[in-house]
């Protein structure tokens, strides 16, 4: 289930690194719950309709749209009541207006945009590695990261695949930071192939690490 937000005019100039500022009031709104520590199973966009301010932030000037996703409707359910409680989001910029959407049903194999940028990377000791779409071995990290998910929610793995879009012209990496920590993301389209049940699924928990800080959802 997603709900897409509709945000007013900031009034304070947004930060590039606006990221943590939503992160905040997603938590807010889910107060105190079930789901803190653990394996994030929801996604969400980065805010759309802004424009750079002589490189110092960005500005809103007709409000901005934003998208929260979560394979669990008690998730959703959370968030809409803490919306109604208190809307206000961060910048001087508070929601005044959520539209609910279910899960749309795909079919066997589904080229998906991005909502906010793919992040990969994977651990080895003391070491941590950011991997690019160029990378050929991103694809099974991908693979196994939405694998990882699917069994966490009780669903089936078997036969499915994530690949990045290499063929896309639109493709390109960027270097963003979060909480001081810098962060070599993918602006890529993926392919998924499975069933549609775990199509579904990758639709609203979105793909690869640190979905639930802002990376890797898709539209």
């Amino acid at each position: 289930m997603r709900i897409y937000l509709k945000l007013s005019a900031n009034r304070i100039l947004v930060d590039f690194n606006y990221q943590v500022k939503l992160v905040g009031a997603l938590h807010k709104w889910l107060g105190s719950n079930a789901f803190h520590g653990k394996q994030a199973l929801f996604s969400m966009s980065w805010l759309n309709g802004g424009r750079s301010a002589d490189q110092q932030g960005l500005h809103f000037p007709n409000g901005a749209t934003w998208f929260i996703s979560a394979h669990e409707s008690e998730f959703v359910k959370k968030i809409v009541g803490g919306i109604l409680d208190d809307p206000t989001v961060a910048y001087g910029m508070s929601v005044t207006d959520l539209t609910l959407s279910d899960t749309p049903h795909f079919e066997g194999k589904k080229r998906f945009f991005l909502g906010s940028p793919v992040f990969v990377k994977y651990q080895n000791g003391g070491r941590q590695h950011h991997f690019t779409y160029k990378d050929p071995e991103a694809d099974g990290l991908l693979t196994q990261s939405l694998k990882h998910k699917l069994r966490l929610a009780g669903l089936t793995d078997e036969g499915v695949i994530v690949q990045f879009d290499r063929q896309s012209s639109a493709a390109k990496t960027k270097l963003t930071t979060y909480r001081s920590i810098q962060n070599r993301v993918n602006f890529c389209p993926v392919i998924i192939q499975g069933s549609a049940e775990q199509l579904g699924f990758a639709w609203n928990v979105g793909i690869g690490n640190s979905t639930g800080i802002g990376f890797g959802s898709l539209i």
